[in-house]
């Protein structure tokens, strides 16, 4: 019976993880045409309505001022960068090398759970990190190539979003969720929404159609990822977000004619292989008090795919 919950927590998150990739490559089309903030604005404008039936079910009474205004802040201010900058890397970089650096955030999650949640890490997982570090200079080859605005972005994307795992689960259950969700929301809308006086293009309506689609596609696979989470071990469910990796390589090739070079594919491959070191060691037991890789729910946060960790607090199982 645990085998069989197991594989369909797995094959959840493997399609989570799919809808996550076809909401990224969305991204990339439109930041083709349109400044990547703009699309972020209208993006997250038009799942403004979806994630109003989600807190229309918040059963915690109060209000929206927060328990712990100084680490909700500073999630705040980490959630709107998590999400302007992998929305900036998709529309400037290849879709499998924004994963591969977006992947080094349990790396980061790692190092970050030290001072945050006085997490201990043992030598395993710091030559893990060392290890998944080492790859992410890999992908960049500085000296190399010319490193890009697209390339900073993407750096920033995995640390604000490791940062607003770890402050999330530092906090626990002393923030109602929906104080979690809608303050990184309304920043993201003054961020996004001033920038729009630097940089706007009118949008077609096919193409604002196409910005909720983003919406849609994000909150779902946010829902399969509860439920793959419901189903099956943490241990077995977290090494599913690297499968984005396949679904990056199929879109690259097939929609924009991307293809792997040598370092991508070997730095990709260990960061992965760091990442799912990490997860293994924490799933063990005994060698992590708070198992912060896994509980974070790793994957890279965006306000159009919130934290499955946020939604699975508002969206409560039936009893």
């Amino acid at each position: 019976m645990e085998t069989a919950t197991n594989v369909r927590g797995a094959a959840l998150a493997l399609l989570a993880m799919g809808l996550y990739a076809t909401h990224d490559v969305l991204i990339k089309v439109l930041g083709a045409q349109y400044p990547a903030l703009q699309v972020l604005f209208f993006s997250s404008l038009l799942s403004f309505p979806l994630v109003m039936v989600i807190i229309m079910r918040d059963p915690t009474p109060g209000t929206l001022r927060p328990a712990n205004p100084g680490w909700v802040a500073l999630r705040s201010i980490a959630g709107v960068v998590a999400g302007m900058g992998s929305f900036f890397a998709f529309s400037q970089l290849p879709l499998a090398q924004v994963y591969s650096i977006l992947f080094a955030a349990p790396l980061l999650i790692t190092i970050l759970s030290i001072p945050i949640l006085g997490e201990r890490v043992g030598p395993h997982r710091w030559a893990a990190v060392a290890a998944g570090l080492a790859g992410v200079l890999v992908v960049l080859r500085p000296g190399a190539q010319p490193l890009e605005l697209g390339h900073l972005a993407a750096l920033l994307a995995a640390l604000a979003s490791a940062s607003t795992g770890v402050i999330i689960r530092k906090l626990g259950r002393s923030e109602r969720p929906l104080v979690l969700l809608m303050w990184p929301m309304l920043g993201n809308f003054a961020a996004t929404g001033a920038s729009l006086a630097l940089d706007y293009r009118p949008m077609a309506l096919p193409d604002l159609a196409l910005a909720g689609v983003i919406a849609c596609l994000g909150l779902a696979a946010g829902f399969l990822l509860i439920m793959a989470y419901r189903a099956a071990e943490a241990a077995i469910v977290a090494p599913m977000q690297y499968s984005q990796i396949l679904w990056a390589t199929g879109y690259g090739w097939f929609l924009f004619g991307e293809t792997l070079d040598l370092p991508t594919i070997l730095g990709g491959g260990i960061i992965i292989g760091s990442g799912i070191y990490i997860v293994w060691r924490e799933g063990r037991g005994g060698n992590s008090a708070n198992r912060p890789v896994i509980a974070s729910r790793i994957r890279a946060e965006t306000v159009t795919a919130p934290r499955s960790t946020i939604l699975q607090r508002l969206w409560p199982p039936r009893p």
